[in-house]
């Protein structure tokens, strides 16, 4: 029983090692630029992985001092924490399915439209009141002001491959036809009934662009490309973290059938 017990001692230490990466996943989430905003994703990302690390700990304890009940709670917590995850894994690719810029005349970056994303991601930004808060989120970082000190020129503002958000919130939509002074600063054209969003333009820079769709577009397709790489992480270890517990699984088996056959042994001599 002490080789298999050594075996789950090895493969929890394993899963602990696993669980760094989903909690480093969240922490990553909580620093992005959408999603710092928003605050979905990363608090059951950061949630799960501390539950993963808690329960690998306590299967080591459980496997080292060879504490039966334990083990078998060890199993049970972490087949649902693992169900969990591959749930959590499957609803991000879901919902980060849909979602992509549109390209524009002699523009380098691309435009974004609310309605181009998963009905899900529409409701984390279509309420007023969540849209105040994020909007209010966005204002307060440099997302637009870094802009200004980047390009003075339209020529290079236009080349330029500006971030999702900078597109949508940070200048007013191209079929406004405003006239370009600085990437924040434009000029009121006529052509107004373009798109609503040209109404909601201001040059005044704690205001820009964040009442547009497309603000709520480009802050969409920033927290698309944040998750989507988040879930990359999470495919690789969800995937991973599978094979130890079916080894714990067989490990705690072997264990429990060497237990059996010596105390079988013991009994019959």
């Amino acid at each position: 029983m002490a080789a298999s017990n050594n075996v789950i001692v090895c493969i929890n230490l394993v899963a602990v090692i696993l669980s760094i990466p989903i909690i480093g996943a969240g922490i990553w989430l909580s620093n992005g630029q959408a999603d710092s905003c928003v605050q979905f994703l990363q608090w059951p990302v950061i949630i799960l992985g501390v539950l993963i690390l808690v329960v690998a700990l306590a299967g080591c304890i459980g496997a080292f001092f060879r504490i039966t009940w334990l083990l078998i709670v060890y199993l049970v917590v972490m087949l649902v924490l693992v169900i969990l995850l591959v749930c959590l894994v499957g609803f991000v690719y879901k919902v980060t399915l849909r979602g992509h810029g549109n390209i524009e005349a002699d523009r380098a970056y691309l435009q974004y439209h609310m309605n181009d994303f998963s009905g899900f991601l529409r409701r984390r930004v279509r309420s007023s009141f969540k849209w105040d808060r994020i909007r209010s989120c966005i204002s307060q970082t440099n997302v637009c002001a870094q802009l200004s000190q980047s390009y003075r020129m339209a020529e290079d503002f236009f080349d330029a491959h500006l971030t999702p958000m900078q597109s949508g919130c940070c200048r007013p939509p191209t079929q406004c036809g405003y006239t370009f002074v600085n990437p924040t600063y434009w000029i009121r054209a006529f052509n107004l009934a373009a798109d609503m969003d040209c109404l909601q333009w201001s040059n005044d820079q704690t205001q820009l662009c964040y009442n547009c769709d497309s603000c709520k577009g480009g802050l969409l397709a920033n927290l698309r490309k944040e998750w989507k790489r988040a879930n990359v992480i999470l495919i690789i270890t969800v995937i991973v973290l599978i094979v130890v517990y079916l080894v714990g699984c067989c490990a705690f088996r072997n264990a429990k059938t060497e237990d059996l056959f010596r105390k079988y042994k013991q009994g019959y001599t």
